[in-house]
């Protein structure tokens, strides 16, 4: 027997009704313009299930290319959970979330790129890493005032960082 939702109907509906342009992506493709370059490092981290193993100063040292749609491209530097040396090598873009006329901005930002330097016994604490390096999509929410910025990131289950930074 065939269950009818009539809730599914409304949802059609709406998005039958919706303008085309709503579900493309903004600004693609993103435009090879440079606007202003971020370089940040870590303030505090912090494991959700903490190990004795676990390092909790990652000494990370990034740099993010931004364009003037929002859209960026980074690399960072860390000692990750294992004290192992690690790069991540990603793009993404920033979200506008409120905007105060003090010149404080809160941004939501996702990025998503390759991770590599979780090694020997610690190769499988990161999914997909068989061969050392493996795909990482980290969200994280910040605030920018003029020319600095700090963000708290979430990597996946594990834990969260706080980085601070600084446009140029």
């Amino acid at each position: 027997m065939r269950r009818v939702y009539p809730w599914m109907g409304w949802l059609v509906g709406i998005a039958l009704s919706t303008p085309a342009a709503a579900f493309s992506l903004p600004d693609w493709p993103p435009a090879l313009e440079w606007d202003h370059t971020l370089v940040q490092t870590s303030l505090y981290t912090r494991h959700f299930n903490p190990d004795p193993e676990h390092n909790n100063h990652q000494d990370l040292i990034s740099i993010e290319l931004h364009n003037p749609d929002r859209w960026l491209a980074g690399a960072a530097w860390f000692k990750n959970s294992y004290e192992q040396p690690t790069w991540y090598f990603y793009a993404g873009r920033e979200f506008p979330v409120w905007q105060f006329s003090q010149g404080l901005n809160v941004r939501a930002k996702i990025t998503g790129g390759l991770l590599h330097g979780y090694k020997g016994e610690y190769r499988d604490k990161i999914p997909l890493n068989h061969l050392e390096v493996a795909p990482a999509v980290l969200p994280s929410i910040g605030v920018q005032w003029g020319r600095f910025e700090s963000d708290l990131i979430i990597f996946g289950t594990a834990g969260m960082m706080v980085t601070a930074g600084v446009r140029f």
